[in-house]
């Protein structure tokens, strides 16, 4: 029997406001304000509804331990700085960045709709959400949108052997008129670090493809990888150059910290990676004017011939189990909400 058919585990069922609530009663109860509970809540509930159990209600263990070790704000007040006229920054105060990021955005959306392209950087922030939550809140109000940022030091770059970029995620957004917008966000490294994670929790083996041990050798053992050795970038060279790229554009440039900055500012807590995010937002209407919805919906032909082919379109999988999760509660591990409970003690 295969490992993933062998493993089974007793799960539970909640609807969004159960799942809400939980969050709320958890993140209350270590001195969240109202604002960045429910922020963070809904982050963390969007990813379990759509099944991203790495990033869903799971995330809120290492939330609570990064502040519990001084390496989070719980009740940081995020501030807004107006810099140019396609220009928003908002500092974090050390406080997780999906408040930060709901203070900026009408600041975002409307400097996109003025100048046709914006750019919002938050900066001091505790990163552990998903960027695709962000990136749908853009294409709501129809605009193209990219996020990305670095993390700690967890993966090697390709041909070298210890950890020194971040797993430095990256993701897209597309509206598209009438329907659900194409949205992608994966890490640059093989596999995103909280997957390795689950599997350590789970006791399972990962594939060797996804990290190296102390000695820079392809390992299957997740403990290994995630304390001793590192992860490994998807794509060879490719992934690594890209990983690269993130490093800088939501490092340096908007005056925020590299990965190993990042695994520097930690200083052996083994918390939450603290460092910058950049928003890009772009308004098509700007550059296509009355002819841009028409424009928009052209990516409709690319998008049904990939579906013709039996190609699965990135958010497709998410959006699916997102609709089912709505009719009969997101799925969660008993032994997981039991944990999660237990840091109300």
């Amino acid at each position: 029997m295969k490992d993933h058919e062998a493993h089974q585990e007793a799960t539970v069922h909640l609807d969004r406001d159960a799942l809400m609530a939980l969050c709320h009663r958890v993140l209350a109860h270590h001195g969240f304000t109202e604002e960045q509970a429910s922020a963070l809540a809904g982050t963390l509930v969007a990813a379990q509804l759509d099944a991203s159990h790495s990033h869903g209600l799971y995330r809120l263990l290492g939330i609570i331990d990064t502040v519990r070790k001084g390496g989070a704000v719980a009740d940081a007040a995020p501030e807004v700085e107006d810099v140019a006229p396609g220009v928003v920054r908002v500092d974090a105060k050390g406080g997780f960045s999906p408040c930060a990021f709901e203070l900026g955005l009408p600041h975002l959306v409307a400097k996109a709709r003025d100048a046709g392209i914006a750019l919002m950087a938050i900066n001091h922030c505790v990163h552990t959400t998903a960027l695709w939550v962000e990136l749908e809140r853009l294409a709501e109000q129809g605009l193209v949108g990219v996020a990305c940022n670095p993390t700690q030091a967890y993966v090697a770059p390709h041909g070298g052997k210890q950890p020194l970029l971040g797993t430095n995620p990256i993701a897209f957004g597309w509206p598209y008129p009438g329907d659900a917008p194409f949205i992608f966000d994966f890490a640059t490294s093989a596999i995103a670090r909280g997957d390795i994670e689950l599997y350590r929790r789970e006791g399972r083996a990962i594939p060797e493809a996804w990290g190296v041990d102390r000695h820079g050798v392809p390992c299957s053992d997740p403990a290994e990888v995630l304390d001793h050795g590192a992860m490994t970038p998807f794509g060879e060279h490719k992934g690594s150059a890209l990983a690269i790229m993130i490093e800088l554009m939501a490092g340096p440039l908007i005056g925020d910290l590299l990965s190993v900055e990042s695994s520097e500012h930690d200083e052996g807590r083994r918390g939450l990676p603290y460092h910058g995010e950049l928003v890009i937002a772009i308004d098509p209407s700007r550059l296509t004017g009355e002819a841009s919805s028409a424009h928009m919906e052209r990516s409709g032909r690319l998008f049904e011939a990939m579906l013709g082919q039996g190609a699965r379109l990135p958010s497709q999988r998410r959006y699916r189990e997102r609709a089912r999760s709505l009719e009969h509660g997101a799925e969660v591990s008993l032994a997981l909400v039991k944990e999660i409970e237990s840091l109300l003690d």
